[in-house]
């Protein structure tokens, strides 16, 4: 039993990477699957606009679905048109949107890796340039039929000999293995800047910041449960109610105000520590109204601006 939740424990701890790994594998298989069954070069001019298809709408894709996925898109742009200053009171759209967008690159920039590192795709692209320069760079010490029909070499049906060929192929495979493994160091390099530039403007402690995430993480649970909690309860006294046609009895709920100010994007502030905005709420804006013996949250603004 101590060794199972040993186990629980350390998946728990390793979530974020235990979850990137499965993302990589994932990707390595939809590109390996993409190569074996969908992608067939059609050795022609079209080859260029087919292999860049191939390596780049994919990771547009995925990009757009790390945007759906990611709860901070929806917490940054729900209400904003209507009243910016209700979710950014701070001025803060850019960095948190910033944020957004770096955190949607991870499964782009590995699929562009996978892809790259196969070389299927960039393969059939380059096979199909125009460019004097590319040509020049790419026939160079091959024979002449290099130039003119070097969009044939992915389906082998060239003129040249098959030695010329496979090493055509195999230059341009290398090609776009280089170009994977820069791209993977490139990014990796850029992760880890970025990681220590957040970490030395950070505005507490190493400890205090372990202790900021762990309460995130139970507070984003709990919420997920009282959620259900409190829809339970309200569902079935309305659907008692309903059916026994009499009127409801009082059932506390959050104000207007305080659900706007509970789905604000927190920014930690050193006079008060506030783990969240719904910490915020809580210690600075609630209290008792006077009409009313239940408790409810009511911004302090705007009992005062009433």
């Amino acid at each position: 039993m101590d060794a199972f939740q040993g186990i629980l424990k350390f998946v728990i701890n390793q979530k974020t990477v235990i979850g990137y790994s499965f993302m990589a594998l994932l990707t390595m298989g939809s590109e390996r699957l993409f190569s074996l069954v969908a992608f067939k070069c059609p050795c022609s001019t079209e080859n260029v606009v087919y292999g860049l298809v191939f390596l780049f709408a994919p990771a547009w894709v995925l990009l757009i679905l790390g945007f759906f996925v990611n709860n901070r898109t929806w917490r940054l742009f729900t209400g904003c048109c209507r009243n910016p200053r209700k979710t950014l009171p701070r001025g803060r759209f850019c960095y948190v949107f910033v944020q957004i967008i770096l955190s949607s690159l991870v499964a782009p920039v590995m699929w562009l890796s996978v892809a790259l590192l196969n070389g299927t795709f960039y393969e059939c692209a380059m096979s199909g340039t125009n460019s004097s320069n590319l040509l020049k760079w790419i026939c160079k010490g091959k024979p002449k039929e290099c130039w003119e029909e070097l969009y044939k070499i992915s389906c082998g049906k060239t003129s040249m000999t098959p030695t010329d060929n496979e090493e055509l192929k195999l230059s341009l495979q290398a090609q776009s293995q280089i170009l994977g493994w820069f791209l993977i160091c490139s990014a990796s390099f850029f992760s880890l800047l970025t990681l220590c530039y957040a970490r030395c403007q950070s505005k507490v402690s190493y400890l205090q910041l372990s202790f900021w995430k762990t309460y995130t993480q139970k507070e984003k649970k709990q919420l997920e449960n009282t959620f259900l909690d409190y829809a339970n309860k309200l569902s079935e006294r309305n659907l008692k109610c309903f059916f026994e046609n009499k009127r409801p009895d009082v059932f506390p709920m959050p104000t207007f105000a305080a659900w706007e100010a509970a789905s604000e994007l927190h920014s930690f502030n050193q006079s008060q520590q506030h783990y969240s905005s719904l910490h915020r709420v809580v210690e600075d804006g609630l209290e008792l109204s006077p009409e009313d013996e239940e408790t409810t949250m009511v911004l302090m603004d705007t009992a005062h601006n009433g």
